[in-house]
């Protein structure tokens, strides 16, 4: 039986000389950058497929011709990752390449070994290959792992380049989850943009906290593009990263956070380990939630990792908009959802806030998922008690506010806390209050980064702006109060 990708596979070109074939292993984000950048005009090499994992309903598409290029008029197939074994025969494929992130080291190689006793060759592309260049200064946020707290430290640096009298721009990581070719370059300067583009919870998550500061974001599929045009109106290019991957530019500040929560794992994930050996700074994360032990034992991992880094230490401080609408009662608290799938975190923003304001209860919502949350929980126990923001689509949107509603009607639950990034009564609504936790980055020792953010720039740059310079030299915690508003 014939496969769908059979029809875009061809042995040889049309001078008969062979073409290397290539299945990129990916998550609709890296993956695509990845072909982008070093395949897409490269008639030596034709890629046959790529595969997918983490995301939902993203195999079955299809990588659009008017993003693959000339030499792909049908476009790329997307298959699953499980059938790689089989693809791999099927399509007769020389080279797998491994395009996704937050992923331990040991998966990795099982995928390199899969590949590899199927008859390929196994492939990891190094940043040297796919950071792009940009003509304006670009400072990067990543992370050893999801979920560490790049949104908050990525909003800190805007204001203090803000402070500066720099125009930013922020670039976010892809979350390409409708139409391929209509999300090629996006621009995001209001709510209004977010409704046009139709974005889905995953997606306002990063994008409205930029907004509501007060700064354009961009994201999108073609990030070579993406970058030209947030170029032409910016100083600085704020690159934000996704899950613990690689900046997709050259970056003159490479920003890095690990967490404490999760020791161990900034040398035990892909490519959060990369990302630490090329940080100039590391932040430690979360101080104010975590053991002692577990910072120190960060930090000393980081520094064996990478001796000439700076290593800084921040909290996290979780604030609720109405904390009397949460003391005393039984609250479902709903968490960043890749960060408890992917992520492997069992809490956050909002467990956190809840108790803080006195909550009686963290009601588990397990027993009244539908749908989608209940298929995550099943897949992910370890996000079973709390409620994870599945929103990549209408209809986990939708089971969302069902399973919430199914709380409320069985009399368990008195008020919802709200631990993702955005205003989720902007896209359900509940029959209970709902109340937003706020989280901020707080240097334990202000001015680290401000002083990181200065080496880094030009000084013809700073020059330009010697004003308000003299007011950023003086930043500290005075300027991002603990626990503000985004």
């Amino acid at each position: 039986m014939h496969s769908s990708t059979d029809h875009t596979s061809s042995d040889h070109t049309s001078t008969g000389s062979h073409r290397t074939r290539v299945v990129i292993l990916g998550a609709a984000g890296r993956d695509f950058h990845d072909f982008n950048v070093v395949f897409r005009d490269d008639p030596s090499h034709e890629v046959v497929a790529f595969t997918a994992t983490q995301i939902p309903d993203i195999e079955g598409r299809r990588y659009p011709p008017e993003l693959a290029g000339d030499l792909y008029p049908e476009g790329i197939p997307i298959v699953s990752e499980s059938e790689l074994s089989d693809l791999i025969g099927r399509e007769h494929v020389d080279v797998v390449v491994f395009a996704y992130s937050d992923v331990r080291h040991e998966q990795v190689m099982h995928l390199a070994s899969q590949a590899i006793a199927a008859g390929a060759d196994f492939r990891l592309h190094g940043a040297r290959h796919t950071m792009l260049r940009s003509t304006k200064p670009v400072v990067a946020v990543t992370a050893v792992r999801t979920g560490v707290g790049k949104s908050q430290t990525t909003r800190y640096l805007s204001r203090l380049l803000r402070d500066l009298g720099l125009r930013v721009v922020a670039v976010r990581h892809p979350m390409p989850y409708g139409d391929l070719a209509a999300q090629a370059v996006q621009r995001f300067a209001t709510h209004t943009d977010l409704d046009l583009h139709d974005c889905t919870i995953e997606e306002r998550e990063e994008y409205e906290p930029h907004i509501d500061s007060g700064v354009v974001v961009y994201a999108g599929v073609d990030y070579e593009q993406i970058l030209r045009e947030a170029e032409q109106e910016a100083d600085v290019i704020l690159w934000d990263g996704g899950n613990n991957d690689l900046p997709f530019y050259v970056p003159d500040l490479h920003l890095v956070l690990a967490d404490p929560l999760r020791p161990g794992d900034e040398a035990t994930y892909h490519p959060g380990e990369a990302n630490v050996r090329l940080a100039d700074v590391v932040v430690v994360a979360k101080c104010d939630s975590a053991r002692p032990s577990d910072i120190e034992a960060v930090e000393a991992s980081v520094r064996s990792l990478n001796p000439a880094a700076t290593v800084l230490r921040a909290d996290s401080p979780v604030t609720l908009d109405d904390p009397d609408a949460v003391r005393g009662r039984r609250v479902i608290a709903v968490e960043d959802g890749p960060t408890l799938t992917h992520g492997s975190m069992t809490y956050g923003a909002g467990v956190v806030g809840a108790r803080s304001a006195g909550a009686t209860e963290i009601v588990d919502p397990t027993p009244y998922a539908v749908g989608s949350i209940a298929a995550t929980y099943a897949k992910y126990p370890n996000a079973r008690g709390v409620l994870p923001a599945m929103g990549y689509g209408a209809a986990q949107v939708g089971d969302l506010e069902a399973t919430i509603r199914a709380a409320v009607a069985a009399g368990a639950c008195d008020a919802v806390v709200a631990g993702t990034p955005i205003d989720l009564t902007r896209v359900l609504s509940a029959p209970v209050p709902v109340v937003r936790a706020r989280y901020e980055l707080r240097e334990v020792v202000p001015g680290g980064l401000a002083t990181a953010v200065r080496a880094a720039l030009p000084a013809e740059l700073l020059e330009r702006h010697t004003a308000s310079g003299e007011s950023f030299a003086r930043e500290g915690a005075s300027s991002v109060p603990a626990g503000s508003a985004p």
